[in-house]
């Protein structure tokens, strides 16, 4: 497999075409490469079979691979059991051909990880989804994905009988459900779909926090590709590890961390289904959990519930999904021991490409790019820039952008290049610094102020849980910094904590940054992905304001 721009696909094994039919055209992708000797997959490839038989061939079937807080675990052979069960079901069953949408509706589970394995072994692609979506957003998802079958938690079966799912059939799983009943009947091994490395294994939604929602398009070789990138050369993780974490399995964030990651390495995973900051830390601590997923803000609200002693059998933190302050990562650190791994990913190009570890990780700053991916920093109109020149950040890798039939491609792919939407900084050592979204840059009396960096400076006082500072029209400056403040203490929240908390910013970064209103909340917007929707306070501050 060459390094360059893709010229042609393979021979397909779906019968279904739909998503070939609907993948950009070649042209259109951007520069792809493969030069890790890890990366040069076989054109004939089931992710499916590299994720879960292999790994029983070089193992065993007895190893222990999904964990939960209640119950036996499941170990790799009775994983592969019930995978191969629910791959019979859907094809002998359901009826389903390979390249057929699935959709896939629950939280956290084993009942889900193996619902994603069937779907994939039986050559069809997975349509994962948040478990907080509602009737509305699964209809979306059902109408761009153009669904064939959805398989769905009994317990979250509601929202997804009141969609518009085109028709599609509704199996729903979990304990003592039809297709548990429908699985304990297929006893024999199933023979896994003969794809290709470059046929579609899954739609990823991106969050859609505006407009409507993107489907991306990823391959059997990408799905494996970012555990043999970020997983293999920044995490590194053993068979020994036992991961958790609470990013869901529809985000590709938790895909990654809580299901390929592991189950790559031969190592077990801890699946919580809904989880609190003080339950996560009961969770590593009864389960002597060693890897960690999770966002920024779950690792603050760890450390400021008391509950760094129970994270002591962690070995590693990963961080993602948001910008992880340097205040948090020096607290986690000087608190547990542990060396928080930032990293930058997106839904486009599946998972982490910016990211360090251990003595390579720089405080404050993202990273740098992960072996098998090249990053940059281009201006306007799409040059580089000189090192400390703030600009859009640039990606390119194994992995990258391939919309559903969205004429939005040639916004994320120019010249080549993956546009994240991120404005960074690249310091003279190769670290990248993140400022803040290209389209969330505040200017105030003629200043460019990043968003994240006030929340930064905040994020250092002890009275601040969580923050998110926008920018609100104002007459005389152009934008007015306004920041939204969760406390770490419920009831507090007046005018001296304002002044206190406007003067700490003062002397951390240049005074005219400070955020000169500030609103105590008790919580932010967020999606189901858990990103901030800044948009949602800046439009309830201007509503607010009229």
């Amino acid at each position: 497999m060459t390094t360059g721009r893709a010229t042609t696909l393979t021979r397909s094994g779906h019968l279904d075409s739909f998503c070939r039919d609907n993948l950009p055209a070649v042209s259109a992708w951007p520069e792809l490469l493969f030069d890790l000797p890890e990366l040069q997959y076989p054109e004939r490839l089931n992710c499916a079979v590299e994720l879960l038989d292999t790994v029983v061939e070089r193992l065993g079937p007895d190893r222990p691979c999904l964990l939960t807080p209640h119950g036996a675990p499941w170990s790799y052979g009775q994983l592969r059991a019930v995978v191969d069960g629910i791959a019979h079901v859907l094809v002998s069953e359901a009826g389903i051909a390979s390249g057929n949408r699935v959709l896939l509706r629950g939280p956290n589970n084993p009942w889900l990880a193996a619902c994603w394995l069937a779907v994939l072994k039986a050559g069809c692609v997975a349509v994962t989804t948040m478990p907080l979506l509602r009737t509305g957003e699964l209809s979306t998802v059902a109408d761009i994905a153009q669904v064939d079958l959805a398989l769905c938690d009994a317990r979250f079966a509601a929202d997804l009988d009141a969609a518009d799912l085109r028709g599609a059939p509704v199996l729903r799983f979990g304990d003592g459900s039809d297709l548990s009943e429908h699985v304990a009947a297929h006893r024999d091994p199933f023979v896994a779909a003969d794809t290709a490395a470059d046929d579609v294994a899954l739609l990823a939604f991106t969050s859609g926090t505006t407009g409507r929602p993107k489907a991306t398009m990823h391959f059997h070789r990408d799905v494996l590709a970012m555990a043999d990138t970020f997983a293999r050369h920044v995490v590194r993780p053993t068979a020994d590890d036992v991961f958790t974490g609470t990013p869901p399995l529809g985000f590709t964030f938790g895909l990654g961390g809580l299901l390929v990651f592991p189950l790559r390495a031969g190592a077990a995973t801890l699946l919580l289904e809904s989880v609190t900051p003080n339950g996560l830390a009961d969770a590593i601590s009864e389960h002597a959990a060693t890897i960690c997923v999770t966002a920024p803000t779950a690792y603050r609200a760890m450390l400021a519930s008391g509950s760094a002693r129970r994270l002591r059998t962690l070995r590693r933190a990963v961080s993602a999904g948001e910008h992880l302050p340097k205040a948090t990562w020096e607290a986690f650190y000087e608190a547990t021991g542990v060396r928080l791994i930032d990293g930058i990913g997106a839904t486009e190009m599946l998972h982490v490409f910016i990211a360090a570890a251990d003595d390579d990780i720089v405080a404050g700053s993202t990273g740098r790019a992960v072996p098998g991916y090249r990053a940059t920093i281009l201006d306007d109109v799409g040059d580089p820039v000189a090192p400390g020149t703030p600009g859009r950040l640039a990606v390119k890798g194994p992995t990258g952008c391939r919309y559903l039939n969205d004429a939005r491609q040639s916004v994320y792919v120019q010249g080549g290049w993956n546009i994240t939407g991120d404005t960074f900084v690249q310091d003279a050592d190769g670290y990248f610094h993140y400022l803040a979204r290209n389209d969330d840059m505040i200017v105030s009396s003629g200043y460019n102020i990043a968003g994240p960096e006030v929340e930064e400076a905040l994020a250092a006082h002890p009275a601040v849980l969580e923050s998110c500072v926008v920018g609100i029209p104002d007459e005389v400056r152009g934008q007015l910094v306004t920041a939204f403040v969760v406390p770490t203490d419920t009831g507090a929240g007046d005018d001296v904590l304002v002044a206190e908390l406007q003067a700490f910013v003062k002397q951390r970064i240049a005074p005219y940054k400070y955020p000169r209103a500030i609103r105590f909340v008790s919580s932010l917007p967020r999606t189901s992905t858990g990103k901030l929707q800044r948009f949602v306070l800046r439009e309830s501050a201007i509503t607010d304001g009229r």
